[in-house]
């Protein structure tokens, strides 16, 4: 989990695209831009999108609920809503 030091969007979009890396390492991130839907471009199922919003709980202590999955589509609006649930 990020300790307790100030994280910025840039520190957690680092750590967004290293959970991308891990769950497609097919995948060539370079390819998705901060307002590009993640599951579409990346082609990722629900459940692996799920597994990755638990492996992103468990790295910044943020629990994305079911009903804001919606709101953490894409790179910019998951670096947003995890800065502001921190």
């Amino acid at each position: 989990m990020i300790g307790t030091h100030a994280t910025t969007k840039a520190e957690l979009q680092q750590i967004i695209l290293a959970q991308l890396r891990g769950l497609a390492p097919e995948a060539d991130l370079n390819d998705l831009r901060p307002h590009d839907d993640i599951r579409e471009t990346l082609e990722i199922d629900s459940f692996d999108f799920l597994n990755f919003l638990i492996a992103l709980n468990k790295e910044t202590g943020v629990e994305v609920p079911e009903k804001d999955y919606g709101r953490v589509s894409t790179l910019e609006s998951l670096a947003t809503y995890l800065l502001a649930h921190m």
